[in-house]
């Protein structure tokens, strides 16, 4: 017998995780089906865990790109979590939403719904707060009582603290929240975690539900297409991990949160996507989207490696007796650097107009960050690694289907660094914080930098070194993008509802217009946290089950 359900949500990532527990709270019957494993491991739990997986786990898939011609051919690597909590059980932790006015020019883009809720940034914010547990923050701005729990770090290296004061002596301000009313400066960033736990979407939102028969979660649980009806989405096939197909029918309505790279997939073997593409693939075309696929941005990070003079950093402390010793401070003490993230300190700077909105966001990891892109070139010992991001980025990727097997990764063309005004962002964001190197305190503690080159730091030598080394910052979006009614490439509506099609919305941040200045988990959950508002909502008018909006979204400042 097919199972029924009030609404069936595709995918347990960060966003599917939100939508998925907020119709549940509103009294919906959910299924929920992640195509990964479980988030239960130790080291998906502690906040530098996954450095020992990121190269290679059961919790990783790594969507390889079509060679990048602008790149001198380049293939790299996007990994995707595969893993419940998605993201945010394998990311960094950062806790950063963007800025006011990367919302409000989502607003301003789509105007023209008869139905607009609205998308400005006081729209949002609501879901932002209702959501967040700081353990430092309580104002107009952040939330104190959310289930996700928001901290300082609970380590910092002595690597991190004097980036911060060198960046400060290049002249940009201390800050001391970059969630706060100005993001521009130098500091601490704040992480989801809380006393060396990871606080990932599924700890948050899901292990409360544990035991509520309203939530049906399948773990392996592949979707293999979407099943279209008379122009609605109906239900869904999925296989086991035995290799089983199940068949589920929703009631309500289908949220696809599956990710940037899969989401576009999933709707093109249903048969929704641009005509042409699917023909060539045999799939029959049910509706005719061209946009599905297109508009796919990233945010393009370039390391800069310097190695220290000294045993400064965290050089092999995961490794050896000194992993030894860091465990057992923790378990007796509940200290040490098993409390950091890995990554402590960042900078938001505008090195072309310091008074401009930020253009460059960096990490400092006081690590020699080493990937098959440097591990011949660099040296394994104590250094440091300042990665720079172009936080807008104008570049513009693709996601294409390899074939019409569910089984087959898509095709994925990013297009790194492409316009020529990122690269032009990130040749001066490197040499600002090259700068940074040879500034005290830092220039005391660098015995040389190691890339990129600094003999060589004219226009086209650092942009050799940007294409050499650009790689994605973990942030694909935008390739099933909200729009307004006139936009023929608009895949959604301002209510995230899948144009010409009924009951199918998607939440992940393939919604995203444009991308957000800064990491991408926080919105990814506020995309979710909306959709099911919306989706309760429209219940509520037909006169279906569900409620008002729970406590943790909406939540008013």
């Amino acid at each position: 017998m097919m199972e029924r359900y009030d609404h069936i949500v595709i995918g347990g990532g960060s966003s599917g995780c939100v939508a998925a527990a907020r119709l549940v709270a509103g009294g919906a019957r959910v299924l929920l089906l992640e195509a990964g494993h479980s988030h239960r491991h130790p080291l998906l739990d502690m906040p530098p865990g996954i450095f020992k997986m990121i190269n290679g786990s059961k919790f990783m898939r790594y969507h390889r790109t079509v060679p990048q011609e602008h790149l001198d051919g380049r293939v790299h690597d996007i990994p995707q979590a595969n893993v419940l909590g998605g993201g945010s059980s394998v990311n960094a932790q950062v806790y950063m939403r963007g800025r006011p006015s990367d919302y409000d020019a989502w607003h301003e883009a789509l105007r023209g719904d008869n139905d607009y809720p609205g998308w400005r940034w006081t729209d949002v914010l609501p879901h932002f707060r209702g959501m967040e547990g700081n353990d430092r923050l309580h104002n107009e701005l952040h939330g104190s009582d959310g289930p996700l729990l928001v901290s300082d770090p609970g380590h910092i290296n002595e690597v991190s603290r004097w980036f911060i004061q060198s960046v400060q002596a290049l002249g940009e301000p201390y800050n001391h929240d970059f969630n706060g009313p100005v993001q521009r400066g130098v500091g601490f960033y704040q992480f989801m975690n809380r006393r060396g736990r990871r606080s990932s979407a599924a700890y948050a939102f899901l292990a409360p539900l544990e035991g509520n028969p309203n939530l049906t979660l399948r773990l392996q649980a592949r979707v293999r297409r979407v099943v279209i009806e008379r122009g609605r989405a109906v239900g869904v096939v999925w296989q086991d991990a035995k290799g089983r197909e199940h068949r589920a029918a929703a009631d309500g309505e289908i949220v696809l949160a599956a990710g940037s790279l899969v989401t576009p997939q999933l709707l093109m073997l249903s048969g929704i996507g641009p005509a042409a593409q699917l023909q060539e693939m045999g799939i029959d075309c049910l509706i005719d989207h061209p946009g599905i696929g297109e508009n796919l941005i990233d945010h393009p990070e370039v390391p800069i490696i310097a190695m220290a003079n000294g045993k400064h950093g965290y050089f092999r402390q995961g490794v050896g007796w000194r992993m030894l010793l860091n465990g057992l401070q923790f378990k007796l003490l509940g200290t040490g650097p098993i409390l950091s993230a890995g990554v402590e300190a960042g900078a938001f700077v505008n090195p072309i107009d310091r008074d401009d909105e930020p253009t460059i966001q960096a990490f400092c990891v006081p690590i020699v960050y080493l990937d098959r892109d440097t591990l011949t070139l660099v040296k394994d010992s104590y250094g440091v690694t300042v990665t720079t991001v172009v936080v807008k980025p104008k570049s513009r990727g693709h996601v294409r289907l390899r074939s019409a097997d569910p089984d087959a990764m898509p095709l994925v063309s990013p297009n790194l660094l492409q316009h020529p005004e990122d690269a032009r962002a990130m040749i001066e964001g490197q040499r600002f914080f090259l700068r940074a190197f040879q500034t005290s305190p830092m220039a005391e503690r660098i015995a040389s930098i190691a890339i990129p080159d600094p003999a060589r730091l004219d226009d086209e030598a650092i942009m050799r070194h940007c294409r050499r080394f650009v790689k994605t910052n973990y942030h694909p979006a935008g390739t099933c993008r909200m729009g307004s009614a006139a936009d023929p490439l608009a895949v959604l509506d301002s209510r995230l509802r899948v144009r010409g099609l009924g009951n199918l919305r998607v939440c992940d941040l393939s919604a995203m217009p444009d991308i957000n200045a800064g990491n991408t988990n926080a919105p990814a959950m506020m995309l979710g946290s909306r959709c099911a508002e919306f989706v309760l909502q429209d219940a509520e008018r037909r006169g279906a089950s569900g409620g008002p909006a729970d406590r943790f979204a909406v939540t008013a400042p």
